[in-house]
């Protein structure tokens, strides 16, 4: 019969042979490119991004801006005729994460898709302009500050280079010199509000989501008894991947500290993503100190004439070729105890996995006796498999031999 555990885990991969890049640490999160966005996009959303562009004084920072320079008399003039300008409409698009040319870092590009109308006396209807810019952003691991490095968002700017404007509907002839003017002073004052208003929002949006990522990975795992911990060890980004390396600890049912499993010389593969948004690898030794406290030694004591008599006349019959005075010491409450004297042992490769361990068998000829008669020590050996079941990483044993 197979013997069956099961840990919440985070949803992953476990690997310990694959030839990529090596890692140390106890345990670690890879996310990838398609977990960034996706979380990041949650969050602007939850900061209202969008609504921060709709809310920005476009009009207001026209007409400081047009106060400046040789020309701002003329400029002034032209902003008198505007009485009216606001970003109507406002969406943020597919974000792009790309690997920089700097080391441990990331570009985030945010790519911003807007409609703003002004109002003239020149015209009866509002003239609509759409607007298309991108935001441009670093994401660098900071080991500047106290304690484990983390991620940090800076650099955040919207190149003006970017930002195209073009109108919605055709105008009037006598109305286009007018558009043409709102537009060039439109061109340097978006990317400044862009920066000063929307940027701050980025910056909290993408430490709410890694704030996020740490709580998840710092989720208790039940064990019964006690439990796994993980923590931040270290931040470290590797082409356009976030790879969060995490100390590890068992705890008892006091969840005080029994086994800290960060130490350790062997440096294991870390398998690629293969296309896969995330995976979740723990060391060998981790992965053995669980199942440790899963299956702990344990013993067994069986009466082989009440439970299974047929093997207990085989037994008496094989010992008696042997020794027939042996033989004849044993009586209907002859007894077999089963001991573990170590915990299973996980053999991992590519592909195949099987787990070990050493049984010690002893037949007592009654149940009264004091010393066994033989004892035998066994190697069982089994097929190890793991299998996700819902948000469950599940390890079965198998075909035990």
């Amino acid at each position: 019969m197979a013997v069956r555990w099961t840990a919440t885990l985070l949803c992953g991969l476990l690997a310990a042979t694959l030839a990529q890049a090596t890692f140390s640490a106890p345990a670690v999160l890879n996310l990838g490119p398609d977990v960034i966005k996706e979380r990041l996009t949650q969050k602007l959303k939850y900061h209202d991004a969008t609504a921060i562009l709709q809310q920005l004084p476009l009009l207001s920072a026209m007409r400081e801006e047009s106060s400046r320079g040789l020309l701002s008399g003329l400029k002034d003039t032209i902003m008198k005729h505007v009485i009216w300008l606001k970003v109507t409409s406002a969406a943020i698009t597919q974000l792009q994460i790309q690997p920089s040319d700097q080391d441990q870092e990331l570009v985030i590009k945010i790519p911003l898709d807007m409609v703003a109308g002004f109002n003239t006396p020149l015209v009866k209807t509002i003239v609509e302009m759409h607007m298309q810019s991108e935001v441009e952003a670093r994401i660098r691991v900071d080991s500047e500050q106290v304690g484990p490095s983390a991620l940090v968002l800076s650099d955040c700017f919207n190149r003006q280079g970017t930002l195209r404007i073009s109108l919605l509907r055709k105008i009037s002839f006598w109305v286009s010199p007018l558009v043409d003017k709102v537009t060039s002073l439109l061109m340097p004052t978006l990317p400044k509000l862009v920066k000063t208003q929307l940027c701050p929002v980025i910056q909290a949006a993408f430490k709410d989501m890694f704030q996020d990522f740490l709580k998840l990975v710092r989720v208790p795992i039940p064990l019964s008894p006690g439990g796994l911990l993980f923590d931040l060890l270290s931040s470290y980004i590797e082409g356009d991947v976030i790879q969060l390396n995490l100390q590890a600890k068992l705890l008892d049912s006091q969840s005080k500290v029994t086994n800290w499993l960060n130490d350790s010389s062997v440096s294991l593969a870390m398998p690629p993503l293969d296309g896969a948004p995330f995976s979740f690898v723990m060391r060998q030794d981790v992965l053995n100190a669980v199942v440790a406290v899963l299956l702990p030694p344990d013993k067994l004591t069986v009466l082989l004439d009440y439970v299974l008599p047929d093997l207990a006349k085989e037994l008496k019959s094989s010992i008696k070729e042997i020794s027939e005075q042996a033989a004849e010491k044993l009586d209907g409450t002859q007894l077999v105890k089963f001991q573990t004297r170590k915990t299973p042992q996980l053999l991992l490769s590519q592909g195949s996995a099987q787990a070990a361990q050493l049984i010690v068998l002893d037949l007592f000829p009654t149940n009264t006796a004091l010393r066994p008669l033989f004892t035998l020590g066994i190697e069982a050996k089994s097929e190890a498999q793991f299998y996700t079941e819902g948000d469950q990483l599940v390890l079965s044993f198998n075909d035990i031999r």
